[in-house]
């Protein structure tokens, strides 16, 4: 049997039919596209590919699979679905998705679908390229490919075994694993232990699902152990490399180029959807560089010809959560996910400082994203959340929540100019973002936004002042949140702002972004959690409890005049089920509550 010989894992089988997708051009494809984009500028080392990474997730997902005791059929679709995982990844990480979401009209489009991102090329590749080859054809039908697609992309709904395609796509994963592995060891950055053979040793089936357990409660506790260190190595991936001003730097640099030569593409009569398509499908890394060389205006050409010197703009500002007040946090972090808004925001604030200083400036506003929602812990026959076993897997959660990174960028020349403006760029962000958030909501509803509104209307409807003490309410047991949203959501009128996806996977109504929107709510310093702890069966759990801070009531003004009507529906309902919504009330001096605020 062949083998590859891993950096990592030494030597990894290879079975005839893999030998055959290896040797294609999709696969071949992802040797010359780097798996960091262009971090090798900031960290030498990481010049590792999406292919490697695609072995090592194969790796991976073989061990996790054998573990579980899986047959030789769902181990062979497992191997490849991982080997074929990236095989729709574009040149240079995700600066092309990037564009796609940042200028809708650039979008191809599929089988009747736009297609914005690289899981969505990847299902199609592998549903539609390898069946129909003379060689690979005898080795595995059209239907083994198609089941593959899905595992690959974790579409857990379009699998008959949604354990499948957990060990590809899920909290703790195949792809995860090595990816962090690899770009550790690459990087150089050792933040956080990813110990493999103990988080696969915690793996189990339970209800056709992937959970972490194991016999004895001391299993239990290594359980957590592993994956606690596993969410602090991701958390530290982000603080490390992707928001490394250096990387950011050289990322913002080719976005721009890139998407000025596809403007220019355009203008010019040529087919923008087209050779996106090709992006995604045919192209790698250098011909990325080529085609702005080539169709790019001068100043995009200069900005390639100053990545290939490695001639990076300089951050003469950044700002994180910590030197960002709550609300102006909490407005980045709603612009940041919308691209259209992204676009206009760092347009917008670079136009600003042209005008102000004569200075050119480069604009990049970054979120963490992938936030862990999803992991289960099998307690005898019970299963809980891990971010409800364990305290710091949920502060970790918060963590990666909170991750925003807003650099600005400048040739050197400009700095002298630009040193002595970052409360000027300030001043421009808190100018910039009620207008931006106002056309997000011109489009589209911000369900965050309705989210919040629930606690905003339940502090202005059971919330009292006197003697200097505010008495507030605290909204207790996070399933009870869902509960009022669903419920919300059946209201005609509310069903677009409340629009949730619920499923029954863990045997009651849950929603994984719902869990994510009320981690960023905490994490933008809109809500405070307070951690509870009660008995059930003989064992103590945690509970967490949510109260709106000041900042969050501030927010809530500021947004309120464009949910009038909402609004209403809102306290309508709260004040007719105010005995049924579980809540406790608290004292806190008026200055204290305040304080915040005021700093």
């Amino acid at each position: 049997m062949p083998s590859i010989i891993d950096p990592i894992y030494g030597h990894v089988a290879i079975s005839d039919l893999e030998q055959l997708i290896i040797d294609t051009p999709e696969m071949a494809r992802l040797r010359r596209i780097q798996q960091l984009g262009l971090a090798d500028l900031a960290f030498p080392g990481a010049n590792h590919t999406r292919f490697e990474h695609s072995v090592g997730t194969m790796f991976i997902a073989d061990k996790i699979a054998r573990a579980l005791g899986l047959d030789h059929m769902e181990i062979s679709k497992v191997r490849m679905a991982a080997l074929l995982h990236d095989v729709g990844h574009c040149a240079f990480s995700h600066v092309v998705e990037s564009i796609l979401k940042r200028n809708p009209s650039y979008q191809p489009v599929l089988n009747g679908k736009n297609f914005i991102n690289h899981e969505m090329f990847t299902k199609f590749v592998i549903a539609n390229s390898f069946h129909i080859r003379p060689q690979i054809a005898p080795l595995a039908d059209a239907s083994f490919y198609q089941e593959v697609s899905r595992i690959a992309t974790g579409d857990i709904e379009g699998v008959s075994k949604p354990y499948l395609a957990q060990i590809i796509s899920n909290d703790i994963d195949a792809d995860r694993i090595d990816f962090l592995l690899r770009d550790s060891y690459h990087t150089g950055v050792s933040f956080g232990l990813v110990d493999v053979d103990q988080i696969i040793g915690s793996i189990l089936l339970h209800n056709d699902r992937i959970v972490l357990g194991g016999t004895l409660s001391y299993d239990e506790d290594m359980a957590l152990t592993a994956a606690e260190s596993m969410l602090i190595a991701r958390s530290h991936h982000y603080s490390a490399i992707i928001h490394n001003p250096r990387t950011q730097g050289a990322r913002v640099m080719l976005l721009h180029a890139l998407e000025r030569t596809l403007s220019r593409y355009k203008g010019s009569g040529g087919d923008v959807k087209a050779v996106v398509l090709e992006f995604f499908m045919k192209y790698n890394d250098g011909d990325l560089l080529n085609f702005i060389e080539i169709n790019g205006d001068p100043q995009s050409k200069n900005m390639i010809a100053n990545i290939r010197k490695a001639a990076i703009c300089g951050a003469v500002s950044r700002f994180t959560h910590k030197n960002l007040n709550p609300r102006t946090r909490m407005a980045l972090s709603t612009i940041a996910r919308n691209g259209v808004a992204k676009k206009m925001f760092e347009d917008g604030l670079a136009r600003r400082f042209e005008q102000r200083y004569g200075a050119s400036v480069l604009v990049d506003l970054d979120v963490a994203g992938g936030i862990p929602k999803s992991t289960r812990i099998k307690i005898g026959n019970d299963e809980s959340f891990l971010y409800d076993e364990s305290a710091l897997a949920n502060g970790l959660v918060r963590a990666i929540s909170r991750q925003i990174s807003l650099c600005v960028f400048a040739r050197s020349k400009d700095n002298a100019a630009l040193s002595h403006a970052s409360n000027d760029f300030l001043i421009g962000i808190e100018a910039l973002s009620p207008d931006l958030l106002r056309f997000i909501r011109n489009d589209n509803y911000l369900p965050i936004e309705g989210l919040l509104l629930i606690f905003y209307s339940a502090h202005r409807l059971f919330s009292s002042e006197a003697d200097g003490r505010i008495t507030m309410p605290r909204l207790r047991n996070i399933a009870k949140i869902y509960y009022l949203v669903r419920e919300l959501a059946k209201e005609d009128k509310l069903k677009n702002l409340f629009d949730y996806r619920f499923h029954m996977r863990y045997g009651f109504s849950y929603s994984d972004r719902l869990f994510e929107d009320i981690q960023l709510l905490v994490a933008m310093g809109m809500l405070d959690e307070d951690l509870r702890y009660f008995e059930k069966n003989g064992r103590w759990q945690q509970r967490y409890e949510y109260t709106i801070t000041n900042d969050g009531l501030l927010y809530g003004d500021s947004i309120a005049s464009a949910y009038q009507n909402e609004r209403v529906l809102i306290k309508n309902y709260l004040m007719i089920n105010k005995h049924s919504i579980p809540r406790d009330m608290v004292s806190i001096a008026s200055k204290r509550y305040l304080r915040d605020f005021e700093k």
